[in-house]
């Protein structure tokens, strides 16, 4: 939809930064989205006006009452993305600190005793805090376990473990290693079924740049998003706490507004720059759709993002023109399958005969910037099970174009040469 609609995909790449070329390192074509996405040139803008703004919030000036203006309506932006008509949003210091405080708050007001749920596919933002905070209410964290072949979990895996008496449970929308999305409504839903009281967390961090986020349909409790991957700038976290978890016990001002989820005073900029990705996404909403409804301006920026990465995906992995696609190169194994439905924007593999630190090396020479991923606490959940020390993982994103995957492939086809001759 984005590259088959006149000059659009050309207009998408002119409203981000260094799209084709690496302030530092010059040209490049950027397949490291996984490890945080583009900046869209407002976002840079806003970023710089709000840094330099001295006033300070809740004032009685015209500049305070604009900063006040912003938050506001960034705070509104944040439940419009994420399809909140309740609850709260807020800002906090990173995705994963979100994370930990949604966490901890659930396990401290949910009732006594019981457990805690989540999945081995979770990234360990998520994991960790349900470790932390299990062991600090006296809760077994039990780990469903995800499917090495597909690269996801199930419903069906979360149906079998819970219990009545589970307290919260956490679920990934995607992961960021296997690049597979799981079904979130359907374990909600399953969750439900057993344990309705249940406190349930998403983290969203992988999956907000590649559709569209809807907590009402996923029946939540609590979302996290890390605007960075999203298009934004590091510095701040997004958070969306349901009114049923917002009424727990949290840390707050003494005397404080019950609802309040925010510690001191946040960085002003972190709501503009939110808003500008809102703006994006409903600019290029209206440029696939009809609509002026803003929500559905956003769904349909959703849909064209994941039918654009469905387009690269299976281009990069049955192959494009005359070059085979990765699923197809002798030696190449692929973490978590080589399904197209579910993956959002990720292709972990490993070339048999070349190691993954000289495979990134490789692309590099060639102008392609991917990572690597090893088996440490960032990513041993997915690649322990396999055996595998390392993997590389190559990740896209919707101003990507296929031009840019038929390279790469050709880089990929040149190294299978070499990883089958021998050649370091």
């Amino acid at each position: 939809m984005i590259a088959e609609t006149p000059c659009l995909m050309d207009a998408v790449r002119s409203r981000f930064a260094h799209v084709e070329t690496c302030p530092f390192e010059g040209p490049r074509i950027f397949f490291e989205n996984a490890g945080g996405a583009l900046r869209l040139k407002s976002v840079i803008e806003s970023s710089a006006a709000y840094a330099g703004y001295p006033d300070n919030q809740g004032r009685d000036n015209p500049a305070s009452q604009a900063l006040m203006e912003t938050i506001a309506r960034g705070k509104a932006d944040m439940a419009l993305f994420l399809n909140a008509s309740g609850g709260q949003c807020f800002v906090g210091e990173s995705g994963t600190e979100v994370l930990f405080r949604l966490v901890r708050t659930a396990a401290f007001g949910a009732s006594a005793g019981g457990q805690m749920i989540g999945s081995t596919l979770e990234h360990p933002a998520s994991a960790s805090a349900m470790a932390r905070w299990a062991e600090a209410t006296g809760r077994p964290h039990i780990r469903v376990a995800h499917d090495n072949a597909t690269g996801t979990v199930t419903a069906k895996a979360y149906r079998a473990a819970v219990t009545p008496d589970t307290r919260v449970a956490t679920i990934v929308h995607t992961s960021p290693v296997t690049g597979m999305s799981v079904d979130v409504a359907a374990v909600a839903a399953a969750i439900r079924e057993s344990a309705p009281e249940c406190f349930i967390i998403v983290d969203g961090i992988q999956h907000a740049s590649h559709g569209a986020v809807d907590v009402a349909a996923i029946g939540a409790d609590g979302y996290a998003l890390s605007p960075y991957k999203m298009f934004s700038r590091h510095g701040y976290g997004v958070g969306w706490a349901s009114d049923r978890l917002t009424a727990c016990p949290k840390e707050q001002i003494v005397n404080g507004p019950a609802a309040n989820w925010e510690m001191g005073t946040r960085d002003t900029g972190a709501y503009a720059t939110f808003s500008d990705v809102v703006e994006y996404l409903e600019w290029l909403g209206a440029r696939v759709s009809d609509s002026t409804d803003r929500r559905a301006r956003l769904e349909a920026a959703g849909q064209a993002i994941r039918a654009h990465e469905e387009h690269l995906m299976r281009a990069m992995l049955q192959g494009v023109g005359n070059l085979p696609g990765l699923a197809d190169m002798p030696g190449v194994q692929l973490i978590g399958g080589a399904a197209i439905e579910g993956r959002e924007g990720v292709v972990s593999l490993r070339l048999a005969g070349m190691a993954s630190a000289d495979l990134v090396q490789h692309l590099r020479d060639n102008g392609i910037r991917v990572h690597i991923r090893k088996n440490d606490h960032y990513c041993g959940n997915i690649l322990d099970p396999l055996g595998f020390e390392d993997c590389i993982r190559v990740s896209v994103c919707h101003y990507n174009t296929e031009d840019e995957v038929r390279r790469f492939l050709s880089a990929m086809t040149q190294a299978v040469a070499k990883a089958q001759q021998g050649v370091d």
